[in-house]
């Protein structure tokens, strides 16, 4: 298809500087595997599965055939008052991978829906049981937890909070953020040990601010990919987890990111060993291929909500979507998750991440400008200084450069990401790594 083919004019797109795009479109006309077909023609390796998405791969026959053979046999049905059979059996399949008591499913649209759904739980099982003043959330420095007014709230990334101030909710604060850069600029497939503990200040100053029995709920991204993939401290979760325990507050962890493969694992949560009483999906567990998301919630905020006086025909939890449980949705990602079972994709991810992370450091090391590696699951980072006056240019700069040369890769402020699907090939590495290394030494 020749770019001549479509007008641009009319659609805006999201988190793109729109005004440089209108000069040097990237349009994607087709998928396969590993890679995309341009509007102009090229193949463009897909270097970071379509923005945390596509972990098996794109245009994958066993969840195609599913969503058609589910459209030909129920197209869409109401998720209020009724449901459908295939919301349950997805609902099913994802808590029987979830760890210990996440056994309740609540389907949105997305992880901005999830987030916010999330929120709200935490809030109407805090009323449910007594406790309706704990109305205090916890995020942290550089957090993303989507773009509703609710995880922009909680979410501590500058930019996107910036145009809404009046509108954010008013009884959020955030904890520091999780990255040293003097003593851990490199970190390669391991928790960095920090010499001081960086929940001093949530102990400290935070929850004594707001007093801990105010305090509704504390959301961290296990590992914070939207940032540019920064792993906590050794011992960070768990620490966290039993601060969240001493004070009654509950605990949420965002893994739209990090959720079905991504770290090796079912979730972070299993890589780190660690149980949140809720846990918010998305982008993976359709393969991309149709909007999904959702919260998994332990057990006891379910069962505290049912423990009510009101009549039986009283609606329990005031919240949904028209999409909740999508029929077609769910078939998708009942399909994607037996296709993740059948081809042992999380245990792949977890060996092709190993060596991309070895291709990282072997490869950015001593290059101009590198000030910072990371690897860890299936996904690494190297960050770059940035020039003065204009941060996040030059990483844009060489995100520019790798499309030309036939590799997506993501920027994220000055830094630059790598987090293919799951069936990358050593081959695929070494042309992302290079054609990355290339672009970052012409832009130096």
């Amino acid at each position: 298809m020749a770019y001549n083919d479509f007008d641009t004019g009319n659609h805006w797109l999201p988190f793109t500087p729109n005004r440089h795009f209108r000069k040097e479109p990237r349009v994607f006309v087709g998928a396969d595997g590993m890679h995309f077909t341009t509007h102009d023609g090229r193949q463009v390796i897909d270097g970071i599965s379509s923005l945390w998405c596509v972990g098996a791969g794109h245009n994958r026959s066993p969840i195609n055939e599913a969503i058609k053979r589910q459209l030909d046999t129920l197209d869409y049905a109401t998720a209020f008052q009724a449901s459908n059979d295939r919301a349950f059996e997805a609902a099913g399949m994802i808590a029987a991978m979830a760890p210990g008591d996440l056994n309740k499913v609540l389907f949105c649209n997305s992880g901005s829906e999830a987030v916010d759904t999330a929120l709200k739980v935490a809030l109407a099982y805090h009323r449910a049981r007594g406790e309706g003043h704990r109305n205090v959330f916890i995020g942290r420095e550089r957090g993303y937890h989507g773009v509703g007014f609710g995880g922009m709230s909680v979410g501590g990334i500058p930019a996107n909070r910036k145009a809404y101030g009046t509108a954010l909710l008013p009884r959020v604060d955030h904890m520091r953020f999780i990255h040293d850069p003097v003593n851990h600029a490199t970190i390669h497939g391991e928790d960095p040990v920090w010499k001081e503990d960086p929940l001093l200040e949530l102990e400290q100053r935070i929850l004594p601010l707001h007093d801990p029995s105010n305090v509704a709920a504390v959301i961290v991204e296990p590992v914070a990919g939207s940032a540019g993939w920064y792993l906590p401290p050794k011992g960070y979760l768990q620490r966290l987890r039993e601060i969240c325990d001493k004070h009654g507050i509950l605990l949420i962890f965002d893994e739209v990111i990090t959720g079905f493969g991504r770290m090796g694992t079912n979730f972070a949560a299993d890589f780190y060993g660690v149980v949140p009483d809720m846990l918010t999906f998305a982008k993976c567990v359709t393969n991309g291929v149709i909007p999904l998301g959702g919260v998994i919630c332990r057990d006891k905020l379910y069962d505290q909500m049912m423990k009510t006086d009101a009549p039986e025909y009283m609606v329990e939890f005031f919240h949904g979507y028209t999409y909740s449980g999508h029929p077609v949705a769910c078939a998708a990602a009942v399909a994607t998750l037996r296709l993740y079972e059948a081809e042992g994709l999380f245990a792949r991810a977890a060996e092709m991440g190993k060596q991309l992370g070895d291709a990282f450091h072997a490869t950015f090391k001593g290059l101009p400008n590198v000030i910072g590696i990371r690897s860890l699951g299936c996904a690494a980072a190297v960050e770059l200084a940035p020039i003065a006056g204009t941060p996040g240019k030059r990483a844009y700069d060489v995100f520019l450069d790798c499309f030309q040369h036939g590799a997506l890769v993501r920027p994220a402020g000055d830094v630059l990401v790598i987090a293919p699907p799951y069936i990358v090939e050593k081959s695929h590495i070494d042309q992302l790594v290079n054609t990355l290394a290339d672009a970052i030494r012409r832009h130096a």
